[in-house]
């Protein structure tokens, strides 16, 4: 009987396994005849059920399921069905939980729906799961410029900054400030000074989610996780009871920008005092004259100080310094302007200044004043920071004491920590911190003298330093330029004419001109003559080829040709067979009139891609200034029915002569997707046609830089007063550093410039994915980086170097991991490597005897 029941019990179950073959059997078929059909969507629901009724399957599966996983997600997204979207990842992660490949597709949705956070998380799960993966550790490095910006590792490799900070709060707990609250902790390092001190409550916030789980496993790290609270919320959300118990005597906070306020301190400072720390020390003694039970802020206060400077490399990204472009005349009805000019009237006015370390800066700088100090602020003194804000702009003026051309005011300050213990970040000084830039900009005339006036309006509103209204009145104008009053103390009218025709006002006089806000960098660009010269002569040189039978330099409209213009040319005869244009589309990234140049060649038809409508006015105007005809030059992405595919025709029956592509990114990088885009433009050139530039050459060299190594990870325990963070965040380093300038970067080359890649974009035949490059050593040392830049070919007479002095382009450096140690004579063997958009350059072989 056991027996017979046994097999009665078994009976049911077989038949269950045979039920569940079969519907695994059919799905998988069923799901095959799905993608045949394109139907993604089905198709996965089918993968699913059978993946969950048989996970043997998995391995053999997978390949297929991740392809219809990523189309299906593709569906979804185009029908902005996010939620099903991330549904299906979740359950294919349920699946696959250590598929790199899907780690990475869910980071890039996250990614391209502003969940920076988040795709992090997924982007260094796919590194970590598979560290040869490169389109994970590519995604990966751009996230981690985002999330843990590179300021975290100068300011940690700062000691001096740390010893400061750790002094100051080592002062107040002694003082009595025993329960502590550090808004913005980062990486948590100003908690443990707190801890360390002997403060017995400590609690800390961090709103970045990344920078929060960060903290919290430094502090872990650190064996404090029970005597530290984090938490994930912004200072103005904290509540007591809720998140703290009580009110805290001390805060502590490195809240502050190169512009003191950008990064919100007044107003987080405001709500601290009003609902978190115990009242400030002059309303809390008590009888017996203690103070014990008052609150106080580290920084206890700050002094801004401003100093006005002449600086060519300033004034190049921000004013347009020339009329004239390669032949193109740029009317002085467009008025360019940079983002930081508080009344340009544009919406991308976001911060009124700009930053750069004055130290570093290509060129330097010249002082045309001395320091003075813009004004103080008591971070102890509520009335005061709620004051703040709805101050009115008040007046400042300086005398010039060395003559040269006004380009900016920069702004440095020195935060008082404590009584006895403070930091500057003057240009002065040894610091980690950049200065913030007011560029001047709208002046009529730029240059002063000796015993001149530079005079300026300033306040602080929407939580930043604004100093605006730049300008400077003459000497001999007789101008009372002081604070309390702004009235001309002249003797008769006729100086009073004077004075005014003197005062350089922050506004063109001409009411009828069109504003036009450009990025620093495109700025740069237009002032970059070298760039378009060459671009003239190599579309000039194209065209000359494909329409033989015109003289191309008598088309030249700006009048350096033979005299004929391109208007009388048309207008000799009627007997004239009128030539079809010639295409050309500019497809690079940002303004560009370059089509305009390309326009004053010949009889061409020139596309423009530029988007801004406010850009493609301007570029209308340039246009009739140069008497173009209407019809010479357009703007492509009006000719799209879909503005993602912007690579094709121009007409269904006509090809391209010129393609110019983006290749190099402002930041030192290559554009992503640039060969993919070169692979289709090539299919859209006539013949004889040329996509600019034709080839690129990577050029780089070996340097010993600590300058770099500092900026690129957190050197061991040392920096961090011994305590444990640098393996937390250098998980955040990335291999390359961008917008360097080789120029002032502080470096020792230890080789010479060196060919290490060619990208071809006409002739992909002669690319190489890889290639290994010997490097001989000339001078003894350490190699800590690889800076590398470019050679853009245009054509094999006509090249640019994006390291030059003109360049609107930075460079980049391959930070190394660990410092080799060279001698003269010595040789490298580097791997070069380019995928997409990221070139990897890693040492293959240490030190090698040269060879003669």
């Amino acid at each position: 009987m056991p027996n017979s029941n046994a097999k009665l019990r078994r009976s049911p179950r077989g038949g269950q396994e045979a039920g569940r073959r079969e519907l695994v059997s059919r799905s998988l078929q069923s799901a095959e005849h799905c993608l045949e059909d394109q139907d993604y969507g089905t198709a996965y629901a089918h993968y699913l059920l059978v993946l969950n009724l048989a996970p043997e399957l998995k391995t053999n599966v997978k390949e297929t399921f991740q392809f219809t996983l990523f189309k299906w997600a593709e569906e979804l997204d185009s029908l902005a069905r996010i939620q099903d979207l991330f549904n299906c990842y979740e359950q294919a992660l349920e699946l696959y939980p250590n598929d790199e490949v899907i780690c990475n597709s869910m980071g890039e949705h996250l990614f391209r729906m502003g969940f920076r956070d988040e795709a992090a998380g997924y982007f260094h799960k796919a590194v970590k799961l598979n560290p040869d993966f490169a389109d994970a550790k590519e995604n990966f490095y751009r996230v981690a410029n985002w999330l843990v910006e590179r300021w975290h590792f100068i300011m940690l490799n700062d000691a001096k900054r740390n010893l400061t900070y750790l002094k100051a709060i080592e002062n107040a707990v002694r003082s009595g400030c025993k329960s502590v609250l550090d808004i913005g902790t980062g990486t948590g390092i100003l908690s443990m000074f707190a801890k360390k001190a002997g403060a017995s409550s400590v609690y800390a916030c961090e709103l970045s989610k990344t920078m929060y789980e960060l903290a919290c496993d430094v502090v872990a790290a650190n064996n404090m996780e029970r005597e530290i609270k984090l938490l994930h919320l912004k200072s103005l959300d904290i509540e007591i009871p809720k998140h703290i118990p009580e009110r805290v005597s001390l805060v502590v906070t490195e809240t502050v920008d190169a512009g003191l306020f950008g990064e919100g301190i007044v107003e987080s400072l405001i709500h601290a005092w009003e609902h978190l720390l115990l009242q400030p020390k002059l309303q809390a003694k008590n009888q017996d004259g203690s103070t014990e039970d008052c609150g106080r802020v580290i920084p206890s206060s700050a002094t801004i100080f401003g100093m006005a400077v002449e600086c060519k490399e300033i004034r190049r990204h921000h004013r347009v310094e020339t009329q004239e472009v390669a032949g193109v005349l740029l009317p002085n009805s467009v008025q360019f302007f940079s983002p930081t000019y508080a009344f340009a009237g544009s919406e991308e006015t976001v911060e009124p200044y700009t930053t750069e370390k004055l130290s570093r800066i290509p060129g330097g700088y010249k002082p045309l004043t001395e320091p003075f100090q813009v004004m103080t602020v008591d971070f102890n003194n509520l009335q005061e920071l709620k004051s703040l804000a709805g101050r009115k702009p008040w007046k400042l003026s300086q005398p010039v004491t060395e003559g040269g051309t006004l380009d900016a005011v920069v702004v440095w300050f020195v935060l008082q920590l404590d009584d006895e213990h403070a930091l500057s970040t003057s240009p002065s000084e040894e610091t980690c911190w950049e200065q913030a830039v007011y560029p001047v900009q709208g002046l009529s005339d730029f240059s002063v003298k000796a015993g001149d006036t530079v005079m300026m309006e300033v306040c602080c509103q929407d939580c930043y330093l604004k100093i605006q209204k730049i300008s400077f009145s003459t000497s001999e104008c007789g101008m009372d330029c002081s604070d309390g009053d702004d009235t001309l103390s002249l003797g008769n009218e006729a100086e009073l004419c004077n004075a005014l025709a003197s005062l350089q006002t922050t506004s063109k006089q001409d009411g009828e001109g069109q504003v036009c806000v450009l990025e620093s960098t495109e700025i740069a660009l237009l002032n970059n003559a070298p760039y378009h010269r060459c671009f003239k002569a190599a579309m000039g040189k194209v065209l000359s080829s494909l329409n033989p039978s015109k003289d191309l330099q008598s088309m030249d409209v700006d009048g350096h040709g033979s005299g004929v213009n391109l208007q009388e040319d048309q207008n000799k005869s009627s007997v004239d067979v009128v030539p079809d244009p010639l295409y050309i589309l500019d497809v690079s990234e940002g303004f560009s009139i370059l089509p305009i140049i390309a326009g004053k060649l010949g009889p061409v038809k020139a596309y423009s891609s530029v988007e801004k409508e406010q850009h493609q006015a301007v570029l209308n105007i340039i246009s009739e200034a140069n008497h173009f005809p209407k019809e010479t030059l357009e703007f492509w992405l009006s000719h799209l029915e879909d503005e993602n595919v912007v690579l094709q025709r121009p007409k269904s029956d006509k090809l391209w002569s010129i393609i110019i592509l983006d290749v190099i990114e402002t930041s030192g990088l290559i554009q992503q997707e640039v060969m993919e885009k070169a692979a289709i433009s090539r299919c859209l050139l006539h013949s004889g046609g040329k996509i600019f530039p034709q080839y690129v050459l990577v050029y780089g060299m070996l340097v010993e830089s600590q300058s770099l190594l500092l900026e690129s990870a957190v050197q061991g325990t040392e920096p961090t007063l011994g305590f444990n963070i640098a393996p937390f965040i250098n998980q955040f380093k990335v291999p390359v550093r961008v917008y360097l300038d080789l120029s002032t970067l502080p470096c020792v080359p230890l080789s010479k410039p060196a060919e290490l890649l060619r990208l071809d974009l006409m002739n992909p035949l002669l690319n190489s994915s890889s290639r290994e490059v010997k490097v001989q050593i000339c001078k003894s040392g350490q190699v800590t980086a690889i800076p590398f830049w470019y050679h853009l070919h245009l054509d094999e007479e006509h090249s640019l170097n994006t390291s030059d002095e003109f360049s609107h382009w930075k460079q980049a450096a391959v930070v190394l991991d660990e410092p080799i140690q060279v001698q003269i004579g010595d040789e490298l063997v580097l791997e070069v490597q380019h995928h997409k958009s990221n070139i990897s350059i890693t040492v293959k072989q240490g030190r090698m005897p040269c060879v003669n």
